[in-house]
């Protein structure tokens, strides 16, 4: 056989293994790129679903369930994107397509979870994050364009009340507590403290609670005022009694 010829077909053989080999590394680079967006897709879908899962502890609103359930919906779509032959995939799709629809339509907000003060300090920081968690959710899912501004604005300052008034009411509890322990001094702090935090708030919730925080102050302000002249009467009836006895001497026994 001519040498050339089988030059000639080594080289193309070399040319079909070395098209090969980079053709399956970008399939593979293509699959992994796939499985990491996927992956990152799903860590989206279960942190939504988490706070989702939270609206037993704070009270959701109809906007913010739509948004937080668009964002799976997002999600999901763009995972079928990635995997358009996944069944499984579409069909979660098309309920969650479904799910949206319903609260968009039906949803009854008196089924609202009521707002529940926190009963412990750990318990406020648990409830004070997850408002936090939501508040960077809506504000993401409004720059990407999923959350429209009124709505956005309006639901940021609802969530914002809710902080506040978590802060608050755990505020009033601590105070409560430091009263009852006799120690009125760390209560006057948190009350002042609560107070400061409201100087500029001119909600509804703001506006009573900087009231009720006002009225505790100045009850326990008095209280210790008539402490005080309490305890200088009491002193002065003291000083009376040292006189008299300087005056007049011990009594004596007849």
């Amino acid at each position: 056989m001519d040498i050339g010829l089988i030059i000639a077909l080594v080289a193309i053989l070399l040319v079909l293994v070395l098209g090969y080999n980079v053709m399956l590394q970008y399939k593979m680079k293509v699959e992994t790129t796939k499985r990491q967006e996927s992956a990152r897709y799903l860590a989206v879908i279960d942190s939504t679903e988490d706070l989702i899962s939270s609206a037993n502890h704070l009270p959701f609103s109809k906007e913010l369930l739509v948004c937080l359930n668009t964002r799976i919906l997002d999600c999901l779509e763009s995972m079928l994107e990635l995997d358009p032959k996944n069944k499984q995939l579409a069909q979660r799709v098309e309920n969650m397509r479904a799910q949206v629809k319903q609260l968009t339509e039906n949803y009854d907000q008196k089924e609202t979870t009521p707002f529940k003060s926190p009963s412990s300090d750990k318990q406020a920081i648990v409830m004070l994050k997850l408002v936090k968690k939501l508040r960077d959710t809506i504000r993401n899912e409004h720059n990407k364009g999923r959350f429209d501004t009124q709505s956005y604005v309006a639901e940021n300052a609802r969530l914002e009340t809710i902080q506040i008034r978590i802060n608050i009411e755990n505020v009033i509890k601590r105070a409560n507590e430091a009263v009852v322990r006799g120690q009125q001094g760390t209560a006057l702090q948190l009350l002042k403290k609560g107070i400061d935090a409201l100087s500029s708030k001119n909600d509804a919730y703001s506006n009573k609670a900087r009231e009720k925080l006002q009225e505790m102050l100045n009850e326990l302000d008095q209280k210790r005022a008539n402490k005080s002249a309490e305890e200088r009467q009491e002193l002065e009836d003291k000083e009376k009694d040292n006189d008299m006895d300087a005056l007049f001497g011990a009594k004596k026994k007849w």
